[in-house]
């Protein structure tokens, strides 16, 4: 006879898989500008690998924050666009912001402290 588990998921946890990942925060505010395709977006963020953009786009259009579009033409086009539950998030993202805003400076120097900390083991 098996026993149910039931695992308590923080809902917070939870929620932060969603758009956290490497290159999903930039990927959506990227697309917050408009539809991109896929060499604009690689373009736009920089140090992203194809391979990881792929990936992260794949996950985001999967939990429904990304729409892919293919044109049937000669080249391929594929076009990627935020949904409206991906605009959703965005009072989350300002909130973000504003806090980095506020704390800047707090966290630069508790980062200096701690890799000072670091040298000198």
């Amino acid at each position: 006879m098996s026993e149910n588990k039931h695992i308590l998921v923080c809902p917070v946890g939870d929620a932060l898989n969603v758009f956290s990942g490497r290159w999903k925060p930039e990927i959506l505010w990227h697309l917050k500008q408009g539809t991109l395709r896929f060499n604009q977006l690689r373009r736009a963020i920089g140090a992203v690998s194809q391979k990881m953009l792929t990936q992260q786009l794949r996950e985001l259009e999967r939990d429904g924050l990304v729409v892919r579009t293919q044109f049937q033409e000669i080249p391929p086009r594929v076009e990627y666009a935020r949904t409206d539950l991906a605009s959703s998030l965005e009072p989350i993202f300002l909130a973000l912001e504003q806090w980095r805003d506020a704390h800047a400076d707090d966290l630069s120097a508790a980062r200096k402290k701690y890799d000072r900390k670091q040298k000198k083991k």
